[in-house]
Formats: C-alpha cells, structure tokens, sequence
C-alpha cells in the first residue's frame, strides 16, 4: 500500500482524534505531534504487511458562528 489518509478532528474534550478512511484505524492524543506517533503506532498494528509508506492526514475544523 502507497498511503493512508486520516481525518483529524479537535476533540471536544481537548486534543485531537484521526480516523483513517477505508480501515477501522481510530487514535487520539493532546498534541498534534503526539497524535502523529499515535497515529505510527495504530498503522503497525493494523498492518502485518505491506505498511503504508506515506500518511495523509486532512484536518477538519467545524466552526459556528451566528449570521
């Protein structure tokens, strides 16, 4: 496998969570770099072989504010 994408979301409890599209990879951390070894962690134990070389990740932010 060439890449993985993740979608990075902030937590509503502080932090961050990803979830990668097309596998059942979830991970969540405080800090942008933490969540980026996190996220390392999950794809070795998701994958025996053909690890992805390269990860995508596409952060989200939701913002609301009245019209």
């Amino acid at each position: 496998m060439k890449e993985i994408i993740f979608i990075v979301e902030e937590s509503l409890d502080g932090g961050f969570e990803a979830r990668a599209l097309e596998h059942s990879i979830f991970t969540e951390a405080e800090t942008a770099e933490e969540l980026k070894e996190n996220i390392k962690e999950a794809i070795r134990c998701h994958f025996e072989k053909d690890i992805p070389k390269i990860v995508r990740l596409h952060y989200v932010k939701e913002e609301v504010f009245p019209a």
